[in-house]
């Protein structure tokens, strides 16, 4: 069985992130037939939510740590009750490789039966002088399963990662165990061999490509491909990889295109959300960091999107725009903790670690009242971080500017051409980006 390739974007993912890699895994199974499904590295955002809602797509597959677990060595074999004659284990048995696994009714683990625990059994029967027993074989399987069965053998769930728990099976004797789900039940059988080198999970990496944002524990995984439209990171990668990164204002307009190279058309859900990237991380088109590619994309996806059996066909490109960017904006509706944490990005420069949030509103004038929750939320943040600084940049999709929020900000940082407000806050005129406007200026500052 072919092992599937998990297409996913950064930790706490955006609308891009999350549109990128539904795109992109559709794209890979429709024109390459592979097993390709979309991922999510942490809780989908409001906006995000309602895209997903109002065009019926499920949310991508969670997936927050790339270590391998026990369930990607777990083999599902054939089972058999306590109670069935051991004849019935012995067939399993000769067709596994010598272990029969014996489940209750409930399809819990009872024991298996091996090699070694028929030895036992027979050990039993036969004692020391077998010459001197004329008891015979087909006697012994027709004794129940369970009086050959190992009711010793460990049990481990099939979502904890081996690396936590490889230790304490070297200690043990045996060389199969049991391996279950949350609610105890069989879920197959791992081998000692198989444990000690589990199969790799494979990603493709899309909206990023530094190692703090992406999914935990990446560098056990065998990464496959990068599709991104940030700055370099410097990623590590045990081996050569296709590597794209350009300079466009969202990763779904690259996907995009590469479904027009394919000579493919997307269904109008996945135009849909592809569009809604687009839309999303470019504030409709108006964000600096706007190309002509971004704007060529997002006119061939309404012509996808916008179709009569489509749940837009009573959209236009603006009109989706208004319901996308109000869908995620505002400060009231959500704890301060949740807004700070909703489109976060880690940073590093020189000495410092730090972190950069953003959230949009419709009006600037709504952040006064907020200012000391967030503030707070940012600082324990920080600490529970331990960075060096951390900031929110609070945009205005409607007039296009934003306010800025530091805690614990380095004295370098005391000339940045932002306007000080009363409340403690920079006034950053014509700024609507973190990536292209916002990151720039702080990196410049801090890598004097």
């Amino acid at each position: 069985m072919r092992s599937p390739i998990f297409v996913i974007g950064h930790v706490n993912p955006d609308t891009d992130s999350i549109a990128a890699a539904i795109g992109y895994a559709w794209l890979l199974h429709e024109r390459d037939g592979k097993d390709a499904i979309a991922a999510r590295s942490g809780v989908i955002n409001l906006q995000t939510s309602w895209v997903l809602d109002f065009l019926g797509i499920k949310a991508p597959y969670l997936l927050n740590d790339a270590s391998p677990k026990f369930s990607s060595v777990a083999v599902h074999l054939d089972t058999t009750t306590p109670d069935k004659p051991l004849s019935e284990a012995w067939g399993i048995a000769s067709k596994t490789g010598g272990v029969a696994p014996i489940v209750t009714d409930e399809n819990k683990p009872f024991g298996l039966v091996t090699g070694a625990s028929l030895f036992r059994l027979m050990a039993d029967y036969v004692g020391p002088n077998a010459t001197a027993n004329d008891i015979a074989v087909n006697q012994i399987l027709e004794l129940p399963c369970r009086e050959a069965a190992d009711t010793s053998v460990p049990h481990f769930n099939e979502s904890t990662r081996i690396k936590d728990l490889i230790r304490k099976v070297l200690r043990e004797e045996g060389d199969d165990f049991w391996v279950v789900d949350d609610k105890g039940r069989y879920a197959g059988i791992a081998r000692k061999s198989d444990l000690l080198h589990p199969p790799r999970i494979k990603l493709i990496l899309v909206d990023h490509n530094e190692a703090q944002q992406a999914v935990s524990s990446f560098e056990e995984a065998e990464l496959l491909e990068i599709l991104d439209h940030h700055r370099l990171g410097n990623l590590p990668t045990n081996t050569p990889i296709l590597f794209t990164v350009v300079p466009v204002g969202s990763t779904s307009t690259l996907v995009t295109e590469r479904i027009a190279e394919a000579g493919l058309a997307a269904p109008p859900e996945i135009a849909g959300i592809l569009l809604a990237g687009i839309i999303s991380d470019t504030l409709n088109l108006i964000s600096p960091t706007t190309t002509e590619r971004d704007k060529n994309a997002a006119k061939r996806l309404t012509r996808w999107s916008f179709t009569t059996d489509s749940p837009l066909a009573h959209e236009t490109l603006n009109s989706y725009a208004e319901k996308i960017l109000a869908s995620g904006s505002g400060l009231s509706a959500r704890p301060p903790r949740e807004i700070i944490t909703s489109d976060i990005k880690a940073y590093e420069a020189g000495e410092y670690k730090f972190s950069i949030s953003q959230v949009e509103v419709s009006d600037l004038y709504e952040l006064g009242e907020h200012i000391e929750g967030l503030k707070n939320a940012l600082e324990e943040y920080r600490e529970s971080k331990g960075n060096s600084f951390a900031m929110l940049m609070v945009t205005d999709v409607v007039r296009g500017s934003s306010r800025i929020l530091m805690v614990n900000p380095p004295a370098i940082l005391e000339d940045l051409p932002f306007n000080p407000t009363g409340d403690g806050t920079l006034l950053a005129e014509g700024m609507v980006s973190r990536k292209k406007q916002l990151v720039p200026i702080i990196l410049s500052q801090l890598e004097v």
